[in-house]
């Protein structure tokens, strides 16, 4: 039986334990174990390379591995091919859904990867509590009313999913306006076509909020595969629940921290550590002496919440509640009081007993967001005051912190200043964009304990980057070890355009074989844009991508109707006079380019301010996107030979400022 990627797996059963998508996620991560190793991997060697593996690296320590294969395993010298490589992992699924809810590291772990965790098993708490979130949010949507509520004890929910409607709508309850709803196709019979460019808009959506969809892809919607569609949803539902949880949406949480030092570090968290934070500080308000370090084996009990809501609503609390032993009974008493306090729960006592740590987490966040005992004091406020507030920054390290974790990297980054300063996430994208261009013997992976290493890594990230012929003047491995802000943003910025010219380049050369143009630049990317626009018939052209008459969106959506005709609907379009007019343009451009399946991060305000930079990449995706459906926009002679005029008519009007990168990275480099 054939095998992917030219390898060859000859038992049946195990290949239809994977999806396709999924063996091309484990190649990828077999193929990297051997190029590390000099071409081979033996038994022995595997339970330490697993660890970078979703699910089985996170749940499982590598002495756990290390003791399982032994038992599994006589020789442990053996070596290890890609058949033998998905047995290993198979068992290995398996003990790591055994200790997953009693032993899992964090409680973050389910809302990182689950779509690419390959768990073909549901627990059906979570999909309950899911459905009753689903239920609760979206009960009111003219659409969606027919099919709802969704009974939680059938799989309706993967029925109605199949459309993509309900989960592009669950991602503008999570992250409003993130999807133009204009865009979505909603009629009640959608074909194929129509169907996938809603498969297609939801998942480039999910990308650009934050979630990991590295091993879902168009056909696991229609098949109705459950633990991918509900790892998905957990992703999207998570997101929101912990929307609230930084200072900018609740600034109240300046009070968790003593001085502007803290409110900075504070910052950097995660929204469920930030969550985690705020729950030992009420709990020490309420004299309970122990340090809640998860939302799994620490709440088991039920002591913590217990202690927790009686501080937060004393009114509303039960006497009884912490004199009982049983920890079942106790459980059932503390959400009693929650539902008293008026807190939508979607999880049972017997799911606190049982310590799920996704429903835990999600019942904390449910009760942050409706009671969370904060006061807002003027001197703590006063912190805020001298942090620097720079929203552009936000939006780029936004941006290209969604980007690194679509490419489904070993760990999931929260932020870009805090994550990458040990340089193995950095090493792993390198690898990713320029394969085998990282020499991984010299590499560290983390923890780190000793801060040479990192150095040392950063070192190498460094040198990969001047190899690439990135902009680096007088920048140091030390100074992605130092956090510097904009040194890391002008790296990864130069990284995705790395990245981007790298696979237009591919597709430009399997199409042009007899261009004379070598390498593509930023100025082909102007070039192409202006003569699809100009090829159509119409006047409008850009100078370059920081040219102001592209706020009004209008360039952006002839290039889309040109590249691909029946994609705008000009009816829903605005002249784009006013800043009104110009965000309605631009979040139907960001997601008409999404529904086409171009993997872009921009907001709407990168378009309406003219981010040169994020324009950049939105002209490159739809290009991208372009070259690989040619025959949807090559509608005659003059449009088959663009490449060919693209290069010079540009490049005489282009300067090395208009071409959007040069110039922005320059600026911040050391000198």
């Amino acid at each position: 039986m054939a095998g992917y990627f030219g390898v060859l797996v000859s038992d049946s059963w195990l290949q239809n334990q994977f999806t396709q998508a999924e063996l091309r996620s484990l190649k990828s991560s077999f193929t990297a174990m051997r190029r590390e190793n000099d071409g081979g991997v033996k038994l022995s060697e595997l339970a330490g390379k697993m660890s970078r593996l979703k699910h089985v690296g996170e749940i499982l320590t590598d002495n756990e591995r290390a003791e399982f294969l032994r038992d599994a395993y006589g020789n442990s010298d053996c070596d290890v091919d890609f058949e033998l490589f998905l047995r290993v992992y198979l068992k290995l699924q398996g003990l790591a859904t055994e200790r997953r809810g009693s032993g899992a590291r964090s409680a973050s772990a389910f809302l990182k990867s689950p779509t690419s965790a390959l768990l073909h098993t549901i627990s059906e708490s979570e999909k309950a509590s899911y459905v009753a979130h689903i239920n609760n949010y979206l009960a009111r949507d003219e659409f969606l009313k027919k099919d709802l509520p969704v009974d939680p004890t059938t799989n309706d929910l993967f029925e109605i999913a199949k459309d993509g409607v309900l989960i592009c709508k669950l991602i503008n309850i999570a992250v409003p306006g993130t999807i133009d709803e204009r865009a979505i196709n909603t009629k009640r019979m959608l074909n194929p076509w129509e169907r996938n460019e809603n498969h297609t808009l939801c998942l480039n959506s999910a990308k650009a909020i934050g979630c990991t969809v590295v091993n879902i892809g168009n056909e696991d919607f229609i098949e109705g595969r459950k633990h991918l569609v509900l790892g998905l949803i957990s992703q999207i539902i998570k997101i929101q629940l912990l929307a609230d949880l930084n200072l900018k949406k609740t600034p109240q949480l300046v009070e968790l921290v003593d001085d502007s030092k803290d409110v900075e570090e504070l910052m950097n968290l995660p929204p469920e550590k930030i969550l985690l934070r705020w729950m030992n500080f009420q709990l020490k308000k309420a004299g309970y002496m122990k340090t809640v370090t998860n939302f799994s084996t620490d709440v088991k009990d039920a002591e913590a919440y217990a202690h927790l809501l009686n501080v937060l609503a004393p009114e509303l609390s039960n006497p009884s509640t912490l004199k009982v032993k049983d920890p079942l009974e106790r459980a059932m008493l503390v959400l009693e009081h929650a539902d008293r306090m008026g807190c939508k729960r979607y999880l049972t006592a017997k799911d606190i007993a049982e310590g799920s740590p996704n429903l835990n987490l999600a019942f904390v966040a449910h009760i942050f967001q409706h009671r969370n005992g904060l006061s807002t004091q003027t001197k703590q406020t006063s912190f805020l005051e001298i942090l620097p507030d720079d929203s552009q920054i936000s939006r780029e390290e936004r941006a290209f912190r969604f980007w690194l974790n679509s490419h489904g990297n070993s760990s999931y980054i929260d932020n870009v200043f805090e994550d990458l300063r040990d340089g193995w996430i950095l090493l792993e994208t390198l690898d990713k964009v320029s394969p085998g261009i990282v020499n991984w013997k010299i590499a560290s992976r983390p923890p780190i304990k000793m801060p040479f290493r990192k150095v040392e890594n950063c070192n190498q990230v460094v040198k990969i980057g001047k190899e690439l012929k990135f902009s680096l003047v007088n920048i140091s491995g030390n100074d992605i070890v130092q956090g510097n802000k904009k040194l890391i943003l002008a790296y990864l910025w130069q990284l995705m355009r790395c990245n981007t010219l790298q696979m237009l380049q591919l597709l430009k050369n399997l199409r042009c074989r007899h261009s004379s143009k070598k390498e593509i630049c930023d100025a082909d990317i102007l070039g192409w844009a202006n003569s699809k626009v100009k090829n159509s018939g119409s006047q409008s052209r850009m100078d370059s991508f920081k040219d102001k008459s592209l706020s009004s969106g209008l360039f952006f959506l002839e290039l889309l109707s040109t590249v691909h005709p029946s994609s705008v609907n000009w009816s829903l379009v605005t002249k784009g006079l006013n800043d009104e007019e110009k965000k309605m343009n631009a979040t139907y451009i960001i997601s008409i380019a999404r529904k086409l399946g171009c993997s872009i991060f921009l907001l709407p305000e990168d378009i309406i301010e003219v981010n040169q930079k994020m324009i950049l990449t939105l002209v490159a995706s739809i290009m991208y996107w372009s070259l690989k459906n040619p025959s949807l926009d090559e509608r005659g002679p003059r449009a088959s030979s663009s490449w060919s005029e693209t290069s010079s008519s540009s490049s005489s009007s282009s300067t090395m400022e208009d071409t959007a990168s040069e110039s922005s990275i320059d600026d911040i480099a050391i000198e």
